[in-house]
C-alpha cells in the first residue's frame, strides 16, 4: 500500500479514536486533584493514537520517517512531562488535533517518561 494511503487511514484511524473522547469542558477540565498519572494506560494509549506516527513501543516495527520515536523524546535533556502533556492539548500543525483529557495527556507524557534511560 502506497506511503500516502498508508497515512490517510492512520488520520482517519486517530480522528475517529478522538471522537471516543471526553470533549466537554468539565471532563477536559484539570486533573482531578491528587490525579496520579499512570504510564501503563499512556503505553495502552500511545499504542491506539500515536503509533500510526509515532514509534511508541519496542517492538514497533513501522512509523512515519519524520517523526521522532517516544523514546527519542524521552531522551531530551529538559524533558518535561507537564509541559508535553501541556503542549499535547494544544492544537499544533505537525500534528492530528486530539481532545485528549488532561488525564490521558498525563498518561501518555507518563508513558514517554517511563521510557527514558
Amino acid at each position: 500500500m502506497p506511503m500516502n494511503k498508508l497515512i490517510a487511514l492512520a488520520l482517519v484511524a486517530v480522528t475517529g479514536a478522538a471522537m471516543l473522547l471526553p470533549t466537554s469542558a468539565s471532563q477536559a477540565a484539570e486533573r482531578a486533584p491528587g490525579y496520579k498519572p499512570d504510564a501503563a494506560h499512556g503505553g495502552d494509549l500511545a499504542k491506539r493514537w500515536c503509533a500510526a506516527c509515532h514509534l511508541v513501543a519496542a517492538d514497533q516495527t513501522r512509523a512515519v520517517a519524520d517523526v521522532p520515536p517516544f523514546a527519542t523524546i524521552a531522551q531530551v535533556p529538559d524533558f518535561d512531562a507537564d509541559r508535553l502533556a501541556r503542549f499535547l492539548l494544544d492544537p499544533h500543525p505537525k500534528m492530528p488535533e486530539l481532545p485528549l483529557s488532561r488525564e490521558a495527556a498525563a498518561d501518555i507524557t507518563a508513558y514517554i517518561a517511563s521510557l527514558k534511560k
